[in-house]
């Protein structure tokens, strides 16, 4: 599952930054950003906030999306978007939520880190995640436009793929009421573009399938950090990602 992240400007951009022109990057920070939620420390997906995504019309100039992918067919987004904030990798091109947009929109989402929780005893552990190198990770995803009939409004919409977890994440995602570790598809960089090329074929959809794998774990670092939820969370602030240690609990990896 992927349903807490953070994500500043910088990595949001990552994508944008790679022609370095100038012109375009001052004109994303002077007119666009104030379209988003940024920046975000920490940020659950349940707030819908809305970030940058990168898509094949748009591969490197950013365009903001609302995090929760509501489908074209739905009436009314505060019915479906809260089940639709990750993708599972395995059933996107079945699942009637997804399948269209599997096909014909997939994105990327540029951030910094993800959350997740561990569980030990009654209690739940958070721990961050990001590349031991410190850049920005790229996340597969699936957007939509969908047109709210009573207003007329416009929703650019994502959901984040998702993928069995690695063997980190095995250990640190072990909620019980899963089937198994869970983890966001994570592009390497250079398979970010595959990602979002054109649907033609079954050629292409296996292609495409061969993406959604666990990102190694070799190339992840994870730490514990305070709490996320209830009434001592830390809240959308620069501590969220501060170590936070736990009794008998495993602190880095």
């Amino acid at each position: 599952m992927c349903y807490d992240v953070k994500a500043q400007l910088e990595s949001q951009l990552k994508r944008a930054m790679r022609n370095a022109d100038e012109h375009s990057i001052r004109e994303i920070k002077e007119k666009l950003v104030r379209e988003t939620d940024l920046p975000l420390f920490h940020v659950t997906g349940f707030q819908h906030p809305k970030m940058f995504i990168y898509t094949h019309d748009s591969p490197n100039y950013p365009v903001v999306s609302q995090w929760g992918l509501v489908p074209s067919w739905a009436r009314d987004k505060k019915d479906i978007w809260n089940k639709t904030l990750n993708a599972r990798g395995e059933t996107i091109f079945e699942k009637n939520s997804f399948k269209k947009s599997a096909k014909d929109k997939r994105c990327i989402i540029c951030i910094d880190g993800f959350y997740e929780h561990h569980h030990h005893g009654k209690e739940t552990v958070p721990y961050y995640i990001s590349r031991k190198d410190k850049k920005p990770l790229s996340l597969a995803g699936l957007w939509n436009e969908w047109t709210d009939k009573e207003t007329g409004e416009v929703l650019n919409t994502f959901s984040i793929v998702t993928t069995e977890g690695n063997p980190m994440m095995a250990e640190i995602h072990n909620n019980p009421k899963l089937k198994g570790p869970r983890m966001p598809v994570i592009l390497p960089d250079a398979l970010e573009d595959e990602w979002l090329v054109e649907y033609r074929d079954e050629l292409d959809k296996k292609k495409l399938e061969e993406l959604l794998r666990p990102y190694p774990e070799s190339e992840l670092t994870a730490h514990t950090v305070g709490k996320l939820r209830g009434k001592h969370a830390v809240g959308n602030q620069s501590e969220a990602t501060d170590y936070f240690e736990y009794t008998d609990v495993k602190v880095e990896y």
